[in-house]
Formats: structure tokens, sequence, C-alpha cells
């Protein structure tokens, strides 16, 4: 059912769009419907005006029904728990919990002295250093 109202809602939107284009403006005394000729009967500047106007009426009506009938089936299908409840596990209802206690403030901790760190051995041997390039001479002088 929902699906049908939602098709139902594009096509009233649809065609409120279509009607309001269709409609002369004050400004232009224009439209779509071929500015200030007449058309005889029906299209005339006054009969086009009330066909118009009653059409954007009535779809309106029907748009705005429509979308207070989606929101009642969608109020309806709502769970009582929110987003984050859905999103976050659940944990296991056997399970039982147990509570923290809460931090006591305590001395205050003093930190443990560090060891320095050794020096090299003088027996041990010397990393030897890289050896250089030697200089580069341009070519052609």
């Amino acid at each position: 059912m929902e699906t049908v109202l939602l098709v139902v809602q594009m096509m009233l939107a649809v065609a409120l769009i279509a009607v309001i284009l269709v409609q002369r403006t004050a400004q232009d005394g224009g439209g779509l419907t071929g500015g200030s000729s007449t058309m005889g009967g029906l299209f005339t500047a006054r009969g086009s005006a009330n066909l118009l106007t009653r059409t954007t009426a009535v779809l309106a009506t029907l748009f705005i029904v429509n979308s207070l009938a989606l929101g009642y089936i969608a109020s309806s299908q709502h769970q009582s728990r929110s987003i984050v409840d859905q999103m976050a596990p659940q944990a296991p209802a056997s399970a039982p919990t147990v509570p923290v206690p809460p931090a006591v403030p305590g001395p205050a901790a003093t930190p443990s002295p560090t060891p320095m760190p050794q020096a090299v051995p003088p027996s041990a041997p010397a990393i030897p250093a890289p050896p250089t390039a030697p200089p580069s001479v341009p070519l052609g002088q």
C-alpha cells in the first residue's frame, strides 16, 4: 500500500508542477497557453484561468491528503526504539553484568626512575664511515 501511495505522490507532484507552469503570470500576460490570443470558450483568458486554478487547487488538496496518509502509515510502522538503539549491538540477556566500582582517589604515584642508557664499551669495533664519491668533472671543459 505504501508503494502505491508513493507512486501516486510522485504523479501528483509532476502534475502539480506542470499545471503551475502552464498558468498565466500577472507580469507577462502570457504563459504556455498562447499569450493574449483567444482560442474560444475554454481557453479564453477567464476560462483557462478558472480551469487551471481549480485544477491546481484539486491537485494540491490531493497532494496534501496523500502526504498525510503516507505520514500516518510511516508512524504506524515506527518502532519505539531509537535509531541509536537499533545500531548498537545488544548484549545477551543471560550474561550477568558486573558493576564497576567508582575510582577511589589515592596517593599520587611517583614515577619510577628510568635507567640511563649505557655508553658503548671502548672495545667495540668502530663502524667505518661510508665511502665518498669522487668529485664530478663536467664534460666538455
